[in-house]
């Protein structure tokens, strides 16, 4: 069993802490630990030699994970964050947290944060206490290197620290696997966290919208995440709007019921977190003036990730068929021998990301060598699987072993192979793509009624690239554009 830790950062000093335990309880030299700078402009990392430094695109920790786990090689990914601090012994806790049979896919470290000294915690250090009791939180979470690739690793569309870690679960779970909490124990320190964070937190409120299109009303349950207050908030915020309205129009009892309904809701709010704390003078003012804002703020986030939800859930097609030769991998004509298989450039990157935005796929491929007799479904086979030793997995294969005079309804540029993955694949054609780099790829598209992307090769007709629907460059082009990126 092999490990490595990545570590997603924005170059906080923290991180400083963070290599120190790590250095104070490396054990194995060997082991292979991931910094994903997401900042790759800024500041430089000081790192030590054992650690290996990832530019991060700047796209949020999602995005860093994934770049950081597929840099990674290993069987088992542990990522912890920044702001945390292994506690002695950590290491030998993880290799047994790890000892774990083929149905379970990740493990949870337990999170302690230490309590202030002689006062109860503030607002702010109770949200960092929080990370407690949460579930599947990456503050440390180890995954199967496997499970990660067959799910696509973290949903990029998670721009935000917030949701993005219980997606990646529910995803996992959904995929058949279960998670289990370890016994290793992370340090998570209390940290600077100002009183005006909390209005920062309300952008979770976007993501929440997105969870619940994806995973169904019920993902708070099955998340382990707490209801939240957002009807609340939406009650004192339409009573903050209406008392104006409708003091404005002669409406003087509906105006003070409103405004009443108002102060108490905002009152409730407050209190609530100021009751538990120490309740100073500085932090009651400070959460009296963040409890004002917190509910017309939270409702307009949610109101924004409303509106933002069509274009995030459209930019995504559910399912994406992918032609082999020349778009896959360089055209090795009738190639029987799994060592000439060479990837098209960036397309493991490529591929990756469409598996991270939880893209189903699947490999439609004309292989006419075998009515030839060029080939043997055998030889087809091994090539087919040294394909997904280097990109990944791609799902379901279907192969046409037919000659063009064969008459069958599978063959590219008839639509028989796109149907039965898109069957397979449960997606609807409205809903699917095919990227092919031959007319008869964009044919059969058509033919299937699935949305087309061409990328041509050297060897593609120029009648072929124009009559093609989309065209693109490149693959990595190809996937923009089914995403939305381009």
């Amino acid at each position: 069993m092999t490990i490595a830790i990545v570590i997603p950062t924005a170059g906080r000093p923290s991180l400083q802490a963070l290599l120190t335990s790590i250095e104070r309880e490396r054990l194995d030299a060997a082991l292979q630990v991931v910094v994903v700078h997401d900042q790759p402009f800024g500041r430089p990392l000081d790192l030590p030699g054992w650690a290996e430094r990832v530019a991060g695109r700047g796209a949020g920790p999602a995005a860093a994970r994934n770049r950081g786990w597929r840099a990674a090689d290993a069987d088992w990914i542990a990522f912890l964050d920044d702001d945390t601090e292994l506690t002695p012994g950590w290491f030998g806790a993880l290799r047994r947290d790890l000892d774990l049979p083929g149905d379970v896919a990740g493990s949870q470290g337990r999170i302690r944060v230490p309590r202030p000294q002689g006062r109860p915690p503030t607002d702010a250090e109770r949200a960092v206490i929080g990370l407690e009791t949460a579930r599947h939180a990456t503050a440390d979470m180890a995954y199967r290197r496997s499970v990660l690739e067959q799910v696509g690793g973290f949903d990029e569309r998670f721009p935000r620290a917030y949701r993005e870690d219980a997606d990646l679960a529910l995803r996992v779970m959904r995929a058949g696997y279960r998670l289990e909490r370890g016994m290793r124990e992370t340090l998570h320190p209390l940290g600077a966290d100002p009183a005006r964070t909390a209005l920062r937190r309300q952008a979770g409120n976007r993501d929440d919208v997105l969870m619940r299109a994806l995973h169904g009303r019920g993902w708070r349950d099955r998340a382990g995440a707490p209801r939240g207050r957002l009807p609340r908030h939406a009650l004192i915020t339409a009573a903050g709007l209406a008392a104006p309205l409708a003091a404005l129009t002669g409406h003087r009892r509906i105006a003070a019921a409103a405004a009443a309904g108002w102060l108490a809701g905002s009152a409730e709010l407050a209190w609530a977190r100021i009751a538990p704390g120490p309740r100073n003078g500085d932090e009651a003012l400070s959460l009296v003036a963040t409890s004002l804002a917190i509910p017309p703020v939270a409702v307009a986030n949610t109101a924004i990730g409303l509106a933002q939800l069509p274009s995030r859930l459209r930019a995504r097609p559910d399912a994406v068929l992918l032609d082999r030769d020349g778009t896959l991998v360089v055209d090795e004509p009738y190639n029987g021998d799994p060592s000439r298989v060479r990837p098209q450039p960036g397309a493991r990157e490529a591929l990756d990301r469409l598996r991270a935005a939880g893209v189903r796929l699947a490999v439609v491929t004309n292989q006419s060598g075998i009515a030839r007799g060029l080939l043997t479904p055998a030889q087809v086979d091994a090539v087919n699987r040294r394909v997904e030793e280097l990109l990944g997995p791609l799902g379901p294969w279907f192969v046409c072993p037919h000659g063009e005079g064969d008459g069958c309804g599978c063959r590219k540029p008839r639509a028989g192979m796109l149907q039965a993955a898109l069957r397979q694949l449960r997606s609807r054609p409205s809903r699917s793509a095919m990227i092919g780099d031959t007319g008869a790829d964009m044919q059969a598209a058509r033919a299937a009624g699935v949305r087309g992307v061409m990328v041509p090769t050297p060897v593609t007709l120029p009648d072929e690239v124009r009559d093609a629907g989309d065209v693109a460059p490149d693959l990595a082009t190809a996937v923009d554009l089914l995403l939305g990126a381009a």
